[in-house]
């Protein structure tokens, strides 16, 4: 089973980037399911639903997503009726979507994803390591391929929860930072991990924003309003080759940049 992960997708360059080189990645690399986180999707913080449905016409099967899933008011009813766009299933009872879904691949394999948000430096949020042990334990014993988008600041939560879930997911991909890192590994038990699958979109920003505006934050300490930046786009991500006992063969990071 392959497949590519995304990371953070930032706004309408970000967007660009997927629509001219996600089909080469899937081609290049035979992807069998393609997973984006998208909270940045829209403007560059949040999704809405009519951003959704173009990634999703892009050809990305699974959205996840994190802490800025809720700025856009109309997402919420969007949550609930579809099972492809996650939000964190560590969010108390009554948020609405769900944190969890197994999708069936073309080739019949049953992959469920796990969306989980950090809590360091973050919302204090329910507990990811126990809402992950729930989670887990209501999946069918046939699932075997298991990937978990941890979406937090902390290298550490990050990293901690991958040695938890090491034997019983396929891979742990961390989002948030929008930088990439080099730091991807097999655990002992078969666990895959990157602490961050980095940033689709323009590179030439700060995180994706406009550097100006952001400089120009830092030099003042005044309020700016942000803007998404719009050179140097890139598509940033991550491919899996996981084995049909659900571990992890091989984790292989991309970077493409946008012609």
């Amino acid at each position: 089973m392959k497949i590519f992960f995304i990371g953070d997708i930032m706004g309408s360059p970000g967007r660009k980037a997927v629509a001219g080189l996600l089909h080469k990645v899937v081609d290049k690399h035979q992807i069998d399911l393609v997973i984006a986180n998208v909270e940045n999707a829209s403007g560059g913080i949040g999704v809405t639903p009519e951003v959704a449905e173009q990634l999703f016409q892009m050809g990305i099967d699974i959205m996840t997503s994190g802490n800025h899933i809720w700025k856009h008011k109309e997402i919420m009813p969007y949550l609930d009726a579809n099972d492809r766009i996650l939000r964190p299933a560590n969010y108390p009872e009554g948020a609405p979507g769900q944190g969890l879904t197994v999708i069936e691949t073309a080739v019949g394999e049953s992959v469920a994803v796990l969306n989980l948000e950090g809590r360091i430096f973050m919302n204090p949020l329910d507990c990811p390591f126990r809402t992950a042990d729930r989670e887990l334990a209501s999946l069918p014993s046939t699932i075997k391929i298991i990937l978990v988008d941890m979406h937090a600041e902390a290298t550490s939560e990050k990293l901690a929860l991958a040695w938890y879930l090491d034997g019983r997911a396929s891979a742990v991909i961390g989002t948030h930072t929008h930088v990439q890192t080099a730091d991807e590994r097999i655990l002992p038990g078969g666990l895959g991990y990157l602490t961050d699958a980095g940033m689709t979109g323009p590179a030439d920003g700060v995180i994706g924003m406009d550097r100006q505006v952001i400089i120009h934050r830092f030099l003042t300490h005044l309020p700016q309003k942000f803007k998404v930046a719009s050179h140097n786009l890139q598509l940033q991500g991550v491919v899996l080759d996981i084995a049909a006992t659900g571990q992890c063969q091989e984790l292989r990071r991309i970077q493409m940049a946008l012609k």
